[in-house]
């Protein structure tokens, strides 16, 4: 293995030194490339690091930040861009960043108007050049002095309607007096002014009316500041006047109507009057007024406000049924009133799809194929519900059983919803149902698997709530989740194994017995990017997500109330069936720090606990929590890490065993844009799973303060990600670093590896966090 990796090294080195011989031939004579870009700052309030975005010609990009490996494969194409070989190279590559100092003099103008506009206005930044060779550094070292500060605010606003509104709003204000002058503060100001007004009827204000003067005191570091807003400028541009206030004359809404010539000119254009709207259709209306109405938030007689349709393109775009919106208004003015006349444009989206799938499918190694067709109708009741019903059937060959007739699986499953663009719930007020646009959805499943072993039907039944409180935090409200285990049969030989399994893990059989199980269930997200893991972050953010559930709850006080004591004395039972009784908790937390615009540091932790308790002596097997895979310590495969030092046994079923009630994931990992869509990553994982019970005779598993830390797995690797833009196809290999179920030097792998024991490969969608 050492051998192997020296001459890793030295294929690496050699390669390099040609690279770098081959780059001089790129760089014109007297002319340098740009090795390194670097800010320095006298002041910790100027950070170099915000400084460096305004950097206008940067130094070619590195792997990792450390080698511009895409500048060498450019470099290796060579002079002639004929040849198809070069032309791949070329493409694949970064060609070599020839310095220029123009550009260079206007970062050095760019940075300085950046710091003096953070009140340094007497800075100072000067552009130095270091050559080594043919390669040059350029350094930009700043100097700010003594910051500006405000010592008076005047305002010059002839508008006197506009000036009483100003000022019964001071508090919001971002200006205060003795504050360091900042023109981005000023600038925000500007469009904070320039929206309060938008949102009071102002129809035709913009911020260019608003402008400030600045005027230094002689000798000192303070500023005299004045507010002008200018008086509205007339049609014929020479007479001024306040600015206008439009009220809502009328709502018009246009169904898949173009514009309002086609209505002109359309004689058979239908029109619908219903509270305050007027709703303008062909032929069929296909929606029904009630649900135009809850969606819109522009009424008449109201004064304009940008906020309304802001909020009315929101609510639009929950339904399905639309292909797009688009909202527009024409002015009329009576003697001194203007009214604003709303045309909003609804075109109309394909409301029935019919699509089939095929996939293959992997379950530990068995290799098999699935084919699923969906039925969508976007618009069932015309209300832009939308109806789905999926109906699924797959099958694999298992392979490693022994004492069976068959080696066939089989799975049946059909499933269904419906989703109501609204907060469906009786006795809600109207109001309400608008200030919160929320998803309901009810669902139901039947899925059938037909295993050697035993045939298993699972049924359920959902009814929950999806909405969005701030651009980037959602909620889910899961009100009830039901689902109803049953085994309508298991061979001889599983249960002779399940009985033979009852002296060491009798979680196994609570795992195949029929079973209910009553959710109730919140999960709240937060992505400060607003961005999903299938897409890749372009500037530095943080994502929260908590969840909680419990079940059993109700069921077991009413069974309480009926009985004083189980049937069986062990559980209470629903129609002969044990019930599920737990609550579960999970937290995750992501970091994302974006080195520069293709090197980016992920941080990631991510815990949870689950426990069982009354009517359970153990979670359901769906509720466990499992290590390995994918989106967890990637040096195991998926279940096969756990629980602590569990080292696992023989049987086809012993990924029941690797599951335990409390989870730990940390994870570190490097991303990188290597060239066209394509992505690197270098991580470090550390994580298992514990179990709250002792679940085996020597407590391997059972979650401890004393030793829990020393049970945690690592595993390091690199990754390749696909960036399609709308989907991330990730590539990742793992090796294990400590292993936990190990003793002595087996249990540092990362001293030394075994590639045959210790890799781990896996392909999944998005990032795993």
């Amino acid at each position: 293995m050492v051998k192997k990796a020296r001459i890793y090294i030295y294929f690496l080195t050699v390669l390099l030194l040609l690279s770098g011989c081959s780059v001089s031939k790129f760089i014109p004579d007297g002319q340098y490339l740009l090795d390194e870009v670097h800010v320095r700052s006298d002041n910790k309030e100027i950070k170099s690091s915000e400084m460096y975005s305004y950097v206008r010609q940067k130094p070619n990009s590195k792997w990792f930040s450390l080698v511009k490996l895409p500048m060498y494969i450019y470099c290796a194409s060579g002079k002639d861009s004929t040849k198809w070989i070069n032309k791949l190279l070329r493409k694949m590559g970064d060609a070599p960043r020839i310095y220029d100092p123009s550009v260079a003099e206007e970062t050095r103008m760019q940075i300085l108007s950046a710091v003096q506009n953070k009140g340094y206005l007497g800075a100072e930044v000067v552009l130095e050049e270091k050559l080594k060779k043919n390669k040059i550094d350029a350094y930009y070292r700043i100097s700010t002095g003594n910051p500006y500060m405000i010592s008076s605010i005047n305002y010059n606003i002839e508008d006197y309607v506009i000036r009483d509104l100003l000022m019964n709003d001071s508090i919001h204000s971002n200006l205060v007096e003795g504050m360091r002058f900042n023109v981005n503060v000023l600038e925000e100001e500007r469009n904070r002014i320039t929206q309060y007004l938008l949102n009071r009827g102002f129809y035709r204000f913009n911020k260019d009316y608003i402008t400030f003067q600045a005027d230094t005191v002689n000798g000192t570091y303070r500023i005299d500041l004045t507010m002008n807003i200018a008086l509205n400028e007339q049609n014929n541009g020479n007479n001024n006047s306040l600015h206008r206030q439009y009220k809502i004359r009328k709502v018009n809404y246009l169904m898949d109507i173009d514009n309002l010539a086609a209505v002109r000119n359309n004689p058979e254009t239908d029109t619908v009057e219903y509270n305050q709207l007027s709703i303008i259709y062909n032929d069929k209306l296909f929606l029904r007024p009630g649900v135009i109405a809850s969606h819109n938030r522009i009424e008449s007689g109201k004064l304009y406000s940008n906020r309304d349709v802001m909020a009315t393109y929101s609510s639009l775009a929950r339904l399905g049924i639309l292909k797009y919106s688009n909202i527009r208004f024409v002015e009329h003015l009576e003697n001194d009133s203007a009214y604003l006349d709303a045309y909003v444009y609804l075109s109309r989206n394909k409301n029935k799809t019919l699509a089939f799938q095929i996939e293959g499918t992997n379950s530990a190694g068995d290799l098999g194929a699935a084919a699923s067709v969906t039925y969508t109708h976007r618009n069932l009741f015309k209300g832009s519900e939308t109806f789905n019903i999926k109906v699924r059937g797959a099958y694999e060959a298992v392979t490693g059983l022994e004492g069976y007739a068959n080696n066939n699986y089989t799975e049946y499953g059909v499933e269904s919803s419906l989703e109501f663009p609204e907060f469906m719930f009786p006795f809600l007020k109207s109001d309400f149902k608008k200030s919160v646009n929320a998803k309901s959805q009810v669902s139901a499943k039947y899925n059938w698997q037909i295993r050697p072993e035993f045939e298993r039907t699972l049924a359920s039944a959902a009814w929950s709530y999806r909405w969005n409180s701030k651009k980037r935090a959602s909620h889910r409200l899961d009100v009830l989740d039901i689902n109803y285990i049953y085994m309508p049969y298991r061979s001889n030989t599983f249960i002779e194994y399940l009985n033979y399994m009852d002296e060491i893990n009798p979680l196994l059989r609570y795992s195949y017995e029929d079973l209910f199980i009553v959710r109730l269930g919140y999960t709240y997200t937060y992505n400060s990017a607003g961005v999903s893991t299938q897409q890749t972050a372009k500037k530095s953010s943080y994502s929260i997500r908590f969840n909680i559930e419990e079940s059993g709850n109700l069921i077991y006080g009413l069974s309480k109330l009926i009985h004083k004591k189980p049937s069986d004395g062990e559980s209470y039972r629903v129609g002969n069936i044990s019930f599920a009784q737990y609550v579960k908790m999970d937290f995750d937390f992501a970091k994302n720090i974006m080195i520069d615009d293709r090197n980016a540091l992920v941080f990631h932790i991510g815990t949870g606990i689950a426990v069982p308790y009354g009517n359970s002596k153990s979670l359901p097997f769906e509720k466990l929590y499992f290590s390995g895979g994918a989106n967890s310590v990637r040096g195991w495969s998926v279940r096969s890490l756990g629980p602590g030092g569990y080292r696992g046994a023989s049987g086809s079923l012993d990924y029941v065993n690797h599951t335990g009630d409390i989870k730990l994931d940390m994870n570190v990992e490097y991303r990188t844009h290597l060239f066209w869509k394509l992505n690197g990553a270098a991580f470090i994982d550390a994580g298992n799973v514990w179990t709250l019970k002792d679940r085996y005779s020597d407590s391997t598993g059972q979650f401890s303060f004393r030793r829990f830390y020393k049970e945690i797995a690592v595993s390091y690797g690199l990754g390749i990600r696909f960036d399609l833009d709308f989907l991330i196809l990730r590539f990742d290999g793992g090796m294990k670093a400590v292993n936990p179920m190990e003793t002595g030097i087996d249990r540092f792998p990362l001293i030394k590896p075994d590639f045959s024991r210790d890799f781990a490969f896996h392909f999944a969608v998005g990032y795993p966090f």
